[in-house]
């Protein structure tokens, strides 16, 4: 399987119609020299984050006999903002099992939501999966993974479809990488609409999981690493997600800790606020991590950071 069709994709956004916003293309004036570019403004989202798209998605298409039983993922934060406000809709419980890491922002929202956060693992690993499939087992609830899962992976993927009807005429599409799930989607999209289009894949040079993934041709579990991006810390892309990705994604580049906060600081002095995870895109444009970009967008996923965090990156 290598991802979405395009009808899929097209269910997924009509089912999105009054959920997600469809974010607008924000023109970045300066930041590289030649190139026309444009940020694709997911922190803008009702959750602050794009994968409201692929949480609503999974949601939506369950039977009501399993959505009444309730829904349990794993997260660092936004996949579970994402199910939580999904499930806050459909009136039904859901678990949200998150790293002891995990930003206050995120946890604080997810609450709000309705969800039960638990709280396992000091930082992002295989911890968090395997409470989630224990509360599967006990309590007869849907697991909706973060990235590895096709509803999920088309919801993600209408960011795509959005993209190329907002502007035909792009180039290069530069997306961040944890698991998978945006990037597959965009290249679903892309196969079906645009084949030429190059996309390129932005991971934190700390946690490299899709450059090790092509160094052996499939998908490698990192030992460790960390970065501030919190939102890419995934140790593998996806079983799902890497066949579509391996197939169309045509360069992937890694950015510093110091090149996000660069972003970070580049974004806000234009009023644009996002957290580590949203910047990388933009950081890696700044830092000249891409060649001849042309005409581009760059995907902001985000904009959950804790304020005395952000404070502290941006000054």
């Amino acid at each position: 399987m290598s991802g979405p069709s395009l009808a899929d994709l097209q269910e997924a956004a009509a089912g999105l119609a009054g959920i997600a916003v469809r974010t607008p293309l924000l023109a970045l004036e300066g930041l590289l020299p030649g190139a026309e570019v444009r940020l694709k403004a997911e922190h803008l989202q009702p959750i602050g984050a794009f994968k409201i798209r692929g949480a609503w998605t999974a949601i939506r298409r369950l039977s009501p006999e399993l959505r009444a039983h309730g829904v349990v993922t794993s997260s660092s934060g936004n996949h579970g903002l994402g199910i939580a406000y999904a499930a806050n809709r459909h009136g039904i419980p859901a678990i949200i099992v998150m790293p002891e890491s995990a930003p206050a922002i995120k946890v604080a929202g997810i609450r709000e939501l309705g969800a039960q956060v638990v709280l396992i693992g000091r930082v992002r690993g295989p911890e968090q999966g395997v409470e989630a499939s224990r509360l599967v087992e006990e309590r007869g609830m849907t697991m909706i993974p973060p990235y590895d899962h096709p509803d999920v992976m088309a919801g993600q993927g209408t960011c795509g479809l959005e993209i190329l009807e907002q502007w035909p005429e792009v180039a290069t599409i530069v997306v961040p990488v944890g698991g998978g799930g945006l990037l597959a989607g965009i290249c679903a999209a892309a196969r079906a609409l645009r084949p030429d289009l190059r996309i390129v894949a932005v991971e934190p040079t700390g946690v490299p999981k899709l450059s090790a993934a092509f160094r052996t041709g499939q998908p490698e579990t990192l030992d460790g690493g960390t970065s501030l991006a919190d939102g890419l810390l995934t140790r593998s892309v996806g079983e799902l997600t890497w066949p579509g990705i391996k197939t169309t994604v045509s360069e992937v580049v890694d950015v510093t800790d110091d090149d996000i906060t660069a972003a970070m600081k580049w974004l806000a002095a234009r009023g644009i606020r996002v957290e580590p995870s949203g910047a990388v895109t933009t950081a890696a444009l700044l830092a000249s991590r891409i060649e001849l970009p042309g005409r581009t967008v760059v995907v902001a996923s985000g904009g959950n950071v804790d304020p005395a965090r952000y404070d502290a990156l941006v000054g």
